[in-house]
């Protein structure tokens, strides 16, 4: 299999749809193969080379180097081999994605590993709204991988999330964790307001600043030293905030008892 690189040559006047364009999808393909692919610009489909130089690499990655914050589904449905941006990404960036790693070194925009069941997206700058969470109309939201910001992330995060892993180095918006029926959640900086709201389980981890639970979430009376020892080492591996995580201690409360009232809101002091 053959990596390349697609330089975007200015940026689109319109929004570009990178949908298909993946690792595996440009595998043993020609030059030109490659830049007849079909792109959506607005209502049209373009070939891909109006919009990026092709080049051909020695590894296996595709990278895409450029501005490409009006590059939108970068890693859509994406199934193994790896994809690195080199600066911004759009919208629904790693969405639905089963297998693969993607890195993205600036921003990304919304809907940032969306229904994601697999592989892993990292973040070096900040996520929008709706990370982690649903496409419009779904009632899922992430079911498997990992999600990685070292930013921030947006309102929303991890709505509807039912499996997976989630690590924010900073602040997170509002309604983190809304709805949430599974995975794990752990956030670096301050969280924003009505966290945790229908929440019905999962974990939620704080290791910076200490949120103010909902009313609806009670305290928790059992202990659980082998359940946290092991949840906070393995987030230590991320270094930053989450670094000695399993030296702190914890509170827990329970919630949201306005919905199922099994998910867990994890402190550490």
């Amino acid at each position: 299999m053959s990596g390349w690189t697609l330089r975007l040559r200015r940026p689109p006047p319109l929004r570009l749809d990178l949908r298909g364009i993946t690792p595996l999808a440009l595998a043993a393909r020609s030059v030109s193969d490659v830049e007849r692919r079909p792109v959506g610009h607005g209502n049209r489909l373009l070939p891909l080379a109006e919009f990026f130089s092709v080049s051909a690499r020695d590894d296996d990655t595709l990278v895409f180097e450029g501005d490409l914050a009006r590059c939108d589904r970068l890693g859509w449905q994406m199934d193994g081999g790896r994809l690195v941006v080199d600066g911004a990404a759009g919208d629904y960036t790693g969405a639905c994605m089963t297998a693969g790693e993607i890195t993205v070194s600036g921003d990304s925009g919304a809907l940032a590993a969306c229904e994601m069941a697999g592989g892993s997206l990292t973040v070096a700058g900040s996520v929008g709204d709706f990370a982690a969470s649903i496409l419009p109309g779904s009632l899922d939201g992430m079911r498997g991988g990992q999600l990685v910001v070292r930013g921030r992330a947006g309102a929303r995060l991890g709505d509807r999330m039912r499996r997976g892993t989630v690590v924010v180095y900073g602040d997170v918006g509002d309604f983190v964790a809304s709805r949430l029926v599974a995975g794990t959640i752990a956030i670096g900086g301050r969280p924003g307001t009505h966290g945790g709201y229908a929440m019905r389980r999962g974990s939620v981890v704080f290791a910076g600043s200490a949120p103010q639970p909902l009313p609806t979430f009670v305290p928790a009376i059992a202990d659980v030293p082998v359940f946290w020892q092991l949840l906070a080492r393995d987030l230590a591996r991320h270094g930053g905030p989450f670094d000695k995580l399993h030296m702190r201690r914890i509170e827990r409360h329970l919630g949201d008892l306005g919905a199922d009232g099994r998910g867990e809101w994890v402190v550490a002091r």
